[in-house]
C-alpha cells in the first residue's frame, strides 16, 4: 500500500511540474502576442515573417537558444528558463526543439470560428488554382491594379501590382513557402522559371491568417470583421 502510495504521490507530482511548466509557457507567448499587438496590426505578421526567415534550414523547428536569438534581434527578452519552456510547450517531436508553425499559430490572438471561417473564404477565392498558395496568376481577374497609382502614371505595370500585393502578405524571402524553395513555379504564368529570374511571389493560408490576425484584434465585433473581410474580397 504504501508503495502505490508513493508511486501515486510521484505521478501527482510529475504531473504538476508538467502543468506549471505549460502555464509558464502559455504565460509566456501570451507577453510576447501584447509585445507584438503593441506594434501594431502588422506586429503578429512581423514576427511570424522573421521567424519563418530564421529558420535557415527550413526544418519548421528552431531551439531555445535561436528563439532567444531572434527576439532579442527584435528587442524581445526572453530568459533561458522561459525560452526552454517555450521550446517544451511546443515540441511535438520530442527532439527539444520548438514546432515553428504551431508556435506561430499559438501566437496568434484567438479568433472566433466566424473570423477564422471567412479568413479562410477569402483565401479560397484567391486561390483560384486551389494548390494552397496564391500566386500573381491566381490573382488575376480577382485582384485589379489597373486603378493604381502608380500603374495610371506608367511606373508599374499591373503585373508590379500584383506582385507588390503578394509581398505585403509573403513571408519568407518572395517564396511564399513554408519549406524548402522551389527553383521555378511553371504554373504561375510569371517570368520566372530560372534563378536569374525574379523569385515569383506566393503566400499560404498560414501567412494570411498570420496577417488578418493583427487585424482582428483591433476589430472589436465578429459582424464587423466579417463584414470587413466580405466587402475587401467581394465575397
Amino acid at each position: 500500500m504504501h508503495r502505490n502510495q508513493l508511486k501515486s504521490q510521484r505521478s501527482q507530482s510529475g504531473s504538476s511540474q508538467a502543468k506549471c511548466s505549460m502555464d509558464a509557457a502559455d504565460a509566456t507567448v501570451e507577453k510576447l502576442r501584447e509585445q507584438c499587438l503593441a506594434r501594431g496590426a502588422s506586429g503578429i505578421q512581423g514576427l511570424a515573417r522573421f521567424f519563418r526567415r530564421l529558420d535557415r534550414d527550413r526544418n519548421r523547428s528552431l531551439d531555445a537558444a535561436e528563439l532567444q536569438r531572434g527576439l532579442a534581434e527584435l528587442g524581445m527578452a526572453l530568459g533561458e528558463a522561459e525560452a526552454q519552456a517555450v521550446c517544451r510547450r511546443w515540441d511535438r517531436d520530442g527532439s527539444g526543439t520548438l514546432d515553428l508553425e504551431e508556435f506561430l499559430r499559438a501566437l496568434r490572438p484567438p479568433m472566433s470560428h466566424a473570423r477564422e471561417a471567412v479568413i479562410a473564404a477569402a483565401f479560397a477565392k484567391l486561390d483560384r488554382s486551389g494548390d494552397g498558395v496564391v500566386t500573381v496568376e491566381d490573382l488575376r481577374g480577382v485582384y485589379s491594379g489597373r486603378a493604381h497609382p502608380k500603374v495610371r502614371s506608367g511606373e508599374w505595370t499591373e503585373e508590379e501590382v500584383l506582385r507588390h500585393f503578394l509581398d505585403s502578405f509573403d513571408s519568407s524571402d518572395k517564396d511564399g513557402q513554408v519549406g524548402p524553395p522551389r527553383p521555378s513555379f511553371p504554373h504561375c504564368g510569371c517570368p520566372c522559371l530560372g534563378p536569374s529570374q525574379p523569385v515569383c511571389p506566393q503566400v499560404t493560408l498560414a501567412e494570411f491568417q498570420d496577417y488578418y490576425s493583427g487585424v482582428s484584434a483591433s476589430v472589436d465585433t465578429d459582424e464587423e470583421f466579417v463584414s470587413m473581410v466580405t466587402r475587401a474580397w467581394g465575397l
